[in-house]
């Protein structure tokens, strides 16, 4: 692992962990025929569905929130490549898509799937993030992830040795309900909700895919994904300034999902180009 380097760090030392959470949320959520599942236009999930669905060949439906636009934006053309079929939704049934009406009217249109939720969040994933942990090669204390829709984050917490803990950076505005959903995954995964885990609300940047230019810079000087990662690191940072973690503590700081990571290592089609991460 590599160690970010920053002086307002001080005596707290940051272990940066490629690792690319869309796989592993997917390992224990395959072996479907036809899997639906919920995203973004700019949605890691939904290419890594895709790219599954190409490598295994089963069947993939990707509903998206909003319009349709084209030409399709690189993310969805990747997608689209990769053999998955695009559907749309409105924002405001978007919002709904957990309703029992706008899931039987996805069935009566898609026929016979399984669905997975947004981000692929569910005690399947819990289960496959929950091994994240064991694959750690360095002394820590504290482990720190991004959070959009809090599968990582749970599993990571479960996985954990007596001892460690998890911290998660909302990437989210006004995302206090997270705590909520976290603890709902880990009673579904693990029949019980851990205490060894908790959620910074308050390194978002203004919200969901929104950034600031000290954000955008930090990102560009650390050569990382600046709608995810950099608002964790850069919350890390924050919080070591201010004295939240004690000197000596070790972090490892886990890279979620990389751009592309599924296009290095599943093959991409041709003809497409690099977009935004999310």
């Amino acid at each position: 692992m590599e160690e970010l380097r920053h002086p307002a760090l001080g005596a707290v030392r940051v272990f940066l962990m490629p690792d690319d959470n869309k796989a592993r949320k997917l390992r224990y959520n395959l072996g479907h025929p036809r899997v639906l599942t919920f995203g973004g236009a700019y949605s890691n999930h939904i290419r890594a569905v895709a790219a599954a669905g190409r490598r295994h060949g089963f069947e993939t439906i990707g509903v998206i929130r909003g319009e349709e636009r084209l030409p399709l934006n690189p993310s969805l053309a990747y997608a689209a490549a990769c053999g998955m079929r695009l559907d749309y939704l409105d924002r405001g049934s978007y919002r709904r898509k957990h309703t029992p009406e706008v899931l039987a009217r996805l069935r009566e249109r898609w026929g016979e799937v399984t669905i997975l939720p947004e981000g692929g969040s569910n005690a399947a994933a819990v289960r496959g993030c929950a091994e994240l942990p064991a694959c750690i090669d360095v002394p820590y204390d504290v482990v720190c992830c991004p959070v959009g829709t809090g599968g990582t984050l749970a599993g990571i917490a479960a996985g954990l040795p007596p001892g460690k803990r998890a911290l998660g950076f909302a990437v989210l505005k006004g995302a206090g309900f997270l705590a909520g959903e976290v603890a709902r995954l880990q009673r579904e995964a693990c029949g019980r909700v851990l205490d060894n885990w908790s959620i910074d609300l308050d390194h978002h940047f203004g919200g969901y895919a929104r950034t600031t230019p000290e954000l955008d810079a930090f990102a560009a000087e650390h050569g990382v994904e600046r709608l995810y990662v950099a608002k964790m690191l850069l919350g890390i940072v924050d919080l070591a300034r201010r004295g939240a973690f004690a000197a000596g503590t070790r972090v490892v700081a886990v890279i979620t999902g990389q751009p592309w990571t599924p296009v290095a290592e599943w093959g991409a089609p041709t003809g497409f180009d690099s977009g935004e991460p999310r």
